[in-house]
């Protein structure tokens, strides 16, 4: 897998999980462990896309 293909991977999980973070927050009975996964989650892609980024410098 290029370097290209792995940052658009992470892109596209972290648009995932923000997809379901905000389904999870406007549910009628939200999860918050699940939210909070979630959001773990979503940080360490964040993370991830950050560390790639600043190597690529």
């Amino acid at each position: 897998m290029s370097l290209h293909d792995r940052i658009e991977s992470l892109k596209a999980k972290h648009a995932d999980l923000e997809t379901a973070l905000e389904s999870q927050t406007r549910s009628l009975n939200p999860d918050n462990s699940q939210i909070k996964d979630l959001k773990r989650r979503k940080l360490r892609i964040k993370d991830e896309l950050s560390t790639i980024g600043a190597s690529a410098h």
